[in-house]
């Protein structure tokens, strides 16, 4: 990686595809009797459990996608293609079937805890997420730049809880429209990060035919 600029625009990534603030409404509506402190628990819980799953993703990624054969510019074409599909679902202020459906939101109801399942995964730290982390380790080229997306990781995950925490606060103070606002705006930066992904890994993948 290049600097700290590069830095902060993955952090800005990251938080984007993540979209915590976005995760309010369903929060807050699969939570309807749920006392202040199941809510602080489960905004904790699924902090916690972003953290794990974007680092995780960062380690875990490389090895899996060589057993199966996959390249990595192979893997930046799909995950730029779901990026973009999702920031599309965004910018109509709706999250889309990639990151949950109403079949997992009735289930979510039914169960003990949703600070896991459906929240932190495929809500927030989903599909998207992940392959967004899995092709940003591939470029770090040292420790430096590992303890960076490292910290990017737990940064957005410390925002989760804070807009988990304070969701009551911020469907007050935001509305939905405000919300609604948010979510199109993080789209406009997820659609443009898909389309990077998506011309980086042909322009990789077909090195001759795209200059």
């Amino acid at each position: 990686m290049e600097s700290y600029a590069e830095y902060a625009r993955n952090l800005i990534g990251l938080w984007a595809v993540v979209d915590p603030i976005g995760a309010v409404p369903l929060f807050i509506g699969l939570m309807p009797h749920a006392t202040a402190e199941e809510r602080r628990r489960t905004a904790r819980h699924s902090a916690i459990a972003v953290a794990i799953i974007l680092v995780g993703a960062m380690f875990a990624g490389a090895p899996i996608l060589s057993l199966f054969g996959i390249s990595i510019p192979a893997f930046r074409v799909g995950g730029g293609v779901l990026i973009l599909l999702m920031a599309l679902e965004m910018l109509k202020a709706n999250h889309g079937r990639a990151r949950h459906t109403e079949e997992e939101d009735a289930e979510a109801l039914e169960a003990d805890s949703i600070a896991v399942v459906p929240l932190a995964i495929p809500l927030m730290a989903g599909p998207g997420a992940i392959s967004l982390v899995i092709v940003t380790a591939n470029h770090a080229k040292d420790w430096v730049d590992i303890g960076a997306l490292i910290l990017n990781c737990l940064i957005t995950a410390f925002s989760v809880w804070v807009c988990l925490r304070l969701a009551s606060t911020i469907r007050r103070m935001l509305g939905a429209t405000g919300i609604n606002i948010a979510m199109r705006v993080m789209g406009m930066i997820l659609t443009a990060i898909g389309v990077e992904l998506i011309t980086t890994g042909f322009k990789e993948l077909f090195p001759g035919l795209i200059r």
